[in-house]
């Protein structure tokens, strides 16, 4: 295999100890379903990849685990017992593959009586190239040591232990000796693969609420000429609310963040920006000054969806026309088009006299006066125009799922890997619940088209699905069956 083509991409996910898991590894392919009866851990697997996912992205420990699982002890394995110090954990890890070859990393996280990373291992290339250990608990360090393989064979220094060890090695590696090299080409693929993660949970009661004019999408100012918000990575997605009071070395914290970006994309490249004189929680996002940045890229909710319809129909004819051939499968009745019209201020996207007002033109300055952003509308021929915020809850999330599938990260509000060539990265789609609120037909189309998207070798999809015969007959869809 000619390994200067491969996509960093994580292929096995290991879930040590976390919540309801223990020693399961599961092996990751283009497309994986986890399917399961409820309580299985199927949202529980795809938790555990996100929290990598936001440490690989720069996010400090408390935040990727408070985003994701709620609280620390939230992550822990069930019946687990404190110790004689009354500390309990959990442990996760992942194998990414890539042009460095297989490389393997594995985090131990103390969950009480204080969130830390206690422990941290990466090898590869036959060679164990970064360890991490607590050796003083009343520092917010842990003792690191990194493969040389020069005059001195490992060196040793003190890193955060609220950060992924991994993503800080390019400013701390010099690359001088073979060992070195090795060690950052590893860390690299790591962190690329983590960081083209892109959690979608399309939500259709605030879809709604943004096709009916209220916060969710914005019009096109921005839409197109946004570059996304500085370091917002998944956490942009949702909008997230930042440090809560009282987590610990908050000053730290802050200045690890904005430092330099480096190959791989350290934790310098990719620092959520504090609010200034916020009297909300502290450390806590802009939410309209990263709203602004992202607002032509898909968050998370898909609760923009009409901004980023109207950018990504202009940008690429030939996808919208294959968006609109799927929508044309899932939804019930005739389906002749999909597009983004002005929302009138009054809120009802059309004239006084009833009939659709025709979007504006991309690069103009925007709206009409009286026009208020946009709201996306399906052509149904004779029966006229219907907004997409009346279709039922299925068909809402086919359509923002099957817009996530074909896109890339510059049209999702995820921090993109500008120091990789895009035909070297592969984005990987995470979507719990991917057949929620979908009739078994809807399932099997969105599947049917995930299944062509992946074939072209630039998205990864791991999904949840309650019903795992929306697959059957699919060739190269892996189903995993969890709590059998």
């Amino acid at each position: 295999m000619n390994t200067e083509t491969v996509r960093p991409a994580v292929t096995e996910l290991r879930l040590s100890a976390f919540k309801t898991h223990r020693g399961l590894t599961l092996p990751l392919t283009r497309l994986t379903l986890l399917s399961g009866e409820s309580g299985s851990g199927k949202s529980s697997a795809l938790q555990a990849y996100e929290i990598l996912a936001r440490l690989g992205s720069g996010e400090s420990l408390a935040r990727a685990v408070r985003e994701v699982a709620g609280s620390p002890a939230a992550c822990v394995p069930a019946l687990a017992r404190p110790d004689a110090q009354g500390r309990r954990g959990f442990r996760i890890g992942c194998t990414v593959d890539g042009p460095a070859g297989p490389v393997s990393l594995d985090l131990a996280v103390q969950a009480e009586p204080e969130l830390r990373i206690v422990g941290e291992r990466l090898t590869g290339g036959g060679e164990t190239l970064l360890t991490t250990a607590l050796t003083d608990p009343d520092r917010p360090t842990v003792q690191a040591a990194w493969h040389t393989a020069g005059a001195t064979p490992v060196t040793r220094a003190p890193l955060p232990d609220d950060r992924l060890g991994t993503s800080l090695l390019p400013l701390r590696v010099a690359g001088k000796t073979a060992g070195q090299r090795l060690v950052l080409a590893a860390a690299e693929q790591v962190v690329v693969a983590l960081r083209s993660a892109f959690v979608c949970d399309p939500q259709p009661e605030v879809m709604r609420g943004a096709g009916t004019g209220g916060t969710g999408g914005a019009g096109p100012d921005g839409a197109c000429g946004a570059d996304g918000a500085d370091g917002a990575g998944t956490a942009g997605a949702a909008g997230g609310a930042g440090h809560g009071a009282g987590v610990r070395r908050s000053g730290r914290e802050a200045g690890l963040r904005g430092g330099p970006g480096k190959p791989g994309g350290a934790a310098g490249a990719g620092g959520p920006r504090k609010r200034k004189g916020s009297s909300g929680e502290a450390g806590g996002w802009s939410r309209d000054t990263e709203g602004a940045r992202a607002e032509g890229r898909l968050r998370s909710s898909c609760d923009n969806l009409p901004a980023v319809l109207e950018r990504t129909s202009q940008e690429c004819a030939r996808r919208h026309a294959v968006l609109v051939a799927a929508v044309r499968e899932a939804c019930a009745g005739p389906v002749e088009g999909l597009r983004a019209v002005p929302r009138q201020a009054g809120g009802t996207g059309e004239s006084p006299a009833g009939a659709a007002v025709p979007a504006w033109p991309v690069g103009t300055a925007g709206p009409r006066a009286g026009v208020a952003g946009v709201r996306a509308v399906l052509d149904r021929g004779e029966l006229g125009e219907l907004p997409v915020e009346q279709l039922g809850d299925g068909e809402l999330r086919f359509l923002a799922l099957a817009l996530v599938l074909l896109t890339g990260p510059e049209v999702l509000a995820m921090d993109p890997v500008g120091e990789v060539p895009s035909a070297h990265q592969q984005m990987t789609v995470m979507a719990d619940g991917m057949d929620r609120c979908m009739d078994p037909r809807q399932a099997r189309e969105l599947v049917s088209l995930a299944l062509r998207m992946t074939d072209r070798g630039h998205v990864r999809l791991l999904g949840t699905v309650r019903d795992p015969s929306v697959a059957e007959g699919l060739p190269g869809v892996q189903v995993l069956h969890l709590g059998v």
